[in-house]
């Protein structure tokens, strides 16, 4: 069995190789502009929280569509102490022109005095999605 935290540096893994084997095939396709659509990444404390947040983000608009990923065992150094807690990640479909306002809908509504937000532009995809994508968040 995989511990919580390797599942989570072996899915990252994966995503990073995803994301080189698009780079791969946008050269080869001329339709998506890359970049036009980002992938980003939230921690939260709790299922109900991200839950929270990810309604708020769809409603608003700025973002199509939010994963919500349970179970995940977060290390990482805060205040001179070495911490380890269970969160939830979400992942998060959007525009790239909309990050800023994401960003900052997520901050005003995250319980975290310093909450994750990074994000990752999506160089290729399914066409249909990528669309769907553009269709449900409109430009900024």
């Amino acid at each position: 069995m995989v511990a919580p935290a390797s599942a989570l540096s072996i899915g990252i893994g994966v995503l990073f190789m995803l994301a080189a084997a698009c780079r791969v095939f946008s050269r080869m396709s001329s339709s998506y502009v890359a970049g036009t659509h980002s992938m980003a990444f939230v921690t939260a404390p709790s299922e109900e929280v991200a839950k929270k947040i990810a309604g708020g983000l769809v409603k608003n608009k700025l973002a199509a569509c939010v994963n919500i990923i349970p179970k995940i065992v977060s290390v990482y150094e805060w205040k001179e102490e070495i911490n380890e807690d269970a969160e939830v990640l979400m992942m998060i479909k959007t525009r790239s022109s909309r990050l800023e306002e994401m960003t900052k809908f997520v901050r005003e509504n995250h319980p975290y005095d310093v909450c994750e937000v990074i994000s990752s532009p999506i160089a290729q995809g399914n066409q249909p999605y990528l669309d769907w994508i553009s269709e449900i968040v409109p430009e900024k």
